[in-house]
């Protein structure tokens, strides 16, 4: 009876364990500033959702102080190459455009997309280095960057106001077989003047 009692506890424990880890979260947002000279920036964010996690915290939004070349110092001198969150919510992202890709050509794709969309090499190679693992393994990998689902759920208010806001967020879902899908079109408008830029992405099951 005890080795049947607690194989229905084991049991348990695994259905929830498979539904938590089932839950999407938007992950690994990081934001990066690049004002013109040395500027004192509040970032706040405005999630429809639950932040799950901040660095460096978040206490009513992120005060620092920002330098040309993207690095950040907080109230207490710690420098930062960027701020990060993640956050659950439901997820209500758009996939009617976008690009089914074997797993296998996911780096190549992320490379050329990434550039369409504006990031510089080094925000595209960590951005690569996140999400590549989890998705190369994949047959395919059904992929949309997100706009006005993404931004009106997670809005940042930033002051001073930058001149350019860049915001990459990838929605994606893991396949077992290709589908087809209307191809979504990429581009940016380019960097003039104090810009910020996001990414980040999503798993959606």
């Amino acid at each position: 009876m005890k080795k049947f009692v607690c194989f229905i506890f084991l049991f348990i424990m695994a259905i929830n364990f498979t539904a938590c880890s089932q839950e999407p979260n938007d992950e690994k947002p990081v934001i990066y500033l690049y004002p013109e000279h040395e500027e004192n920036v509040l970032v706040e964010l405005s999630y429809d959702g639950k932040l799950t996690c901040t660095y460096p915290e978040y206490k009513n939004g992120w005060k620092v102080t920002a330098f040309p070349d993207g690095q950040m110092l907080d109230e207490k001198g710690m420098s930062y190459n960027y701020l990060y969150w993640e956050g659950e919510k439901l997820p209500e992202y758009d996939f009617s455009e976008g690009f089914c890709i074997a797993g296998k050509d996911t780096a190549a794709f992320l490379e050329k997309s990434l550039a369409e969309l504006g990031l510089t090499r080094k925000e595209a190679n960590e951005f690569i280095v996140y999400w590549l693992p989890r998705m190369e393994k994949n047959r395919y990998n059904l992929i949309s960057f997100q706009q006005e689902s993404y931004t009106d759920h997670a809005k940042l208010h930033i002051n001073p106001k930058p001149d350019t806001l860049l915001r990459v967020f990838m929605a994606w879902k893991p396949l077992k077989d290709s589908v087809q899908i209307p191809a979504q079109e990429l581009s940016h408008c380019g960097r003039k003047g104090f810009t910020v830029v996001e990414w980040g992405g999503c798993e959606v099951r």
